[in-house]
């Protein structure tokens, strides 16, 4: 009577499990975990796996979607839409993506608190598909802390959160960019 004994699946090792593997197209069979090191990571290798061999167009660029949306529980007044342009600006420089595929979206006068008060504070999240990593995410979080500081907002009560999209998880003109 030599049973094998079912494996027990707990939160200590969720994040250890392969949860599905996908087919992406006919480049390969990868595994997805939910470790952003590892999305990130499978995320590339596939970007470099659908480019090699074949021109690049102007749809085959590393991203899409570069969006920034901003909550803040400041009056920004008459210049909420320069600072949206500027946000645009900095967004297309750091993460060197046309300006013309960026999309900034700010709710100033919000209710928002942080660390437990309600002074001036900044709540953002940032969405690309690519071009996310240590050095971009700090210039771009330095750049829009430098442009809503003279607001009031202290640099320390600003958060801003990255998330790398999947090409088939972002939608643009009747699509999403992977097909």
């Amino acid at each position: 009577h030599n049973r094998t004994k079912p494996i027990m699946i707990t939160t200590a090792n969720v994040g250890l499990l392969f949860v599905f593997l996908t087919v992406f197209q006919s480049y390969s069979i990868t595994a997805f975990t939910f470790s952003p090191h590892f999305r990130s990571v499978r995320n590339t290798r596939l970007a470099k796996r659908k480019t090699i061999g074949k021109m690049a167009t102007a749809n085959d660029f590393s991203g899409g979607d570069p969006s920034l949306i901003l909550t803040t529980n400041v009056d920004l007044g008459d210049q909420k839409l320069n600072i949206m342009k500027e946000c645009s600006k900095a967004i297309a420089k750091n993460l060197n993506k046309p300006e013309s595929y960026v999309a900034v979206s700010i709710t100033d006068n919000a209710s928002v608190i942080f660390g437990g008060t309600d002074e001036p504070a900044a709540l953002g999240c940032v969405y690309s598909i690519g071009a996310l990593n240590i050095e971009n995410n700090g210039g771009l979080t330095k750049d829009v802390t430098e442009l809503l500081e003279p607001f009031g907002l202290p640099k320390d009560r600003i958060y801003i959160n990255f998330f790398d999209i999947a090409r088939e998880n972002c939608g643009w003109n009747k699509r999403t960019f992977a097909g």
